[in-house]
């Protein structure tokens, strides 16, 4: 009989079946330009052989009886039907007693009353990629041809609601929308998203030998126009988070804000960037290219390939651990004196470029913002803590939020 391993902690391999294939050219995805990798290969999808491959090490490699598989871009959905179809019957060949779970992120353009049938029907849960209401969505989110998106999405996420489609939406805070947070989320609330993600925008630009333009955090580059601003991504964090302490705790589920409270609770937060450590989620390219981090597909963070590595050997090998160590063992003392370094971990390493007023490197750029954050929302966390440490529901926050509110 199988047995497990209950907290030992899990590893993902997230899949891209399609690598960065897409159907839209969105002005700020960091994803498209990594087919320079692969310019070798005419046909940049995953073999059915190299599915199998996956699947069975993926399975045998977990030491928790929940598995989850992971499916991303590009755009999951230029690979069929079919090809998922497949993916399900391996997972069951390969299952051996675990529970399997997965979930995919489309951009939501190409997904039919067939598409959602099936998701239904085999418990996918899916992200849908949109930028909020059709002004904020349609600045960046173009296809091909330059044309708008909005309403194909509208029209996707319609669909998944007709069969009953668990989803979520994840949006990018750009330079525009990030200027307009109660309208970006009452976007959210007006279609029903009970589960919202964001993705702040901090991208820069340089030239490497291997065609790519983004560039990594050690590198000097210049940001990219589309990036969102400290002082705008803290002003957002806030904005929205006042819309949400006041009758949304508990209806509505907003990634950031779950996750700061674990971290106010001194629980994993589960979400990597705002965790100490990292490391444990990497990706895997169509050809069995494995990488340390879906940001960091670049030749430097190559782990190995599937078809002459294990996942094991992969993503437990000193390089990959030593990736996952660095998230805080690089942190500058700046960093490590901070009163919020509980809360935020130094953020996501690709965005620490910046130099500390000692002039030491690995400041995250978006620090500004994080400590406006977090010492906005520390009275409404330290509440929410004390409500669950006496076993009370931490949405009663909003009525004392309402309370503060009028003694003010």
């Amino acid at each position: 009989m199988q047995t497990f391993a209950p907290f030992a902690k899990p590893m993902y391999v997230m899949l891209k079946p399609v690598g960065s294939l897409c159907n839209l050219d969105c002005h700020y995805c960091y994803y498209l330009e990594k087919s320079n990798l692969y310019s070798e290969y005419k046909n940049k999808i995953m073999t059915e052989q190299l599915l199998e491959k996956f699947v069975e090490e993926y399975l045998n490699s977990q030491t928790q009886r929940e598995v989850m598989f992971t499916w991303h871009g590009g755009e999951t959905l230029m690979r069929p039907i079919s090809f998922y179809k497949k993916a399900l019957e391996f997972q069951k060949k390969y299952a051996n007693g675990r529970q399997i779970d997965n979930s995919l992120q489309t951009n939501g353009t190409l997904l039919t009353d067939e598409w959602c049938i099936f998701l239904k029907e085999n418990n996918f849960l899916v992200g849908v990629s949109t930028d909020g209401g059709q002004e904020f969505h349609d600045e960046y989110r173009r296809d091909k041809s330059g044309a708008p998106t909005f309403h194909k999405v509208i029209k996707g996420i319609n669909l998944l609601k007709k069969h009953g489609v668990e989803y979520n939406c994840l949006a990018v805070v750009n330079d525009f929308n990030a200027d307009y947070p109660v309208d970006f989320y009452n976007f959210f609330k007006s279609i029903d998203c009970r589960f919202i993600q964001f993705s702040p925008i901090v991208e820069r630009i340089s030239n490497h030998a291997s065609g790519l333009k983004l560039s990594l955090p050690e590198e000097e580059a210049e940001l990219s126009d589309m990036s969102v601003s400290p002082t705008q991504w803290g002003k957002f964090l806030c904005g929205i988070f006042d819309e949400w302490i006041k009758e949304d705790v508990g209806k509505f589920y907003v990634q950031f804000f779950d996750s700061t409270l674990a971290n106010w609770m001194g629980q994993s937060p589960g979400l990597c960037t705002l965790a100490k450590h990292c490391g444990h989620a990497g990706v895997m390219e169509f050809n069995g290219d494995v990488y340390s981090c879906d940001h960091y597909v670049f030749p430097e963070y190559k782990l190995g390939n599937l078809n002459t590595s294990t996942l094991t050997s992969m993503m437990y090998s000193e390089k990959q651990l030593k990736f996952g160590t660095d998230k805080y063992d690089k942190l500058p003392t700046q960093c490590k004196n901070c009163d919020v370094l509980f809360a935020c971990h130094g953020e996501c390493p690709k965005n620490r470029f910046l130099t500390t007023a000692d002039g030491e490197p690995g400041l995250n750029y978006l620090c500004k913002g994080w400590k406006m954050f977090y010492h906005h929302v520390t009275p409404y966390m330290d509440f929410m803590k004390k409500e669950l440490l006496n076993e009370r529901p931490p949405a009663n926050v909003m009525e004392w939020a309402r309370e503060r509110r009028k003694k003010k």
